[in-house]
């Protein structure tokens, strides 16, 4: 998360103990931990809301990409209807020239 290692961590327990001394370390120590493990679960709640977020969007996406589909394949299937209605009335004007010969 923030990138440390073993001499930096080192340098902040030395500057720490001087600071607070010896007999508040134990006690800064825990509460340090504390709000490093509250931070680490607010972190990751942040990031699996923004994650689910993301996923509806997608979710959001693909139902709108299916409803343009479906309706694409209806005004395809009402200019195939279409099609037939010209394709009879073609062979009607063929057959009524046929047999006006």
């Amino acid at each position: 998360m923030f990138d440390f290692g073993f001499w930096e961590f080192g340098l902040i327990a030395v500057i720490a103990l001087i600071v607070v001394g010896p007999e508040k370390m134990p006690a800064l120590a825990r509460k340090a931990g504390l709000y490093a493990g509250k931070l680490k679960a607010f972190t990751t709640k942040i990031k699996n809301e923004i994650n689910d977020e993301f996923e509806t969007e997608k979710l959001k996406e693909a139902v709108s990409f299916s409803e343009e589909s479906s309706s694409i394949s209806q005004s395809l299937s009402e200019v195939g209807g279409i099609s037939d209605i010209i394709k009879q009335e073609g062979d009607k004007v063929i057959n009524s020239l046929k047999d006006e010969k």
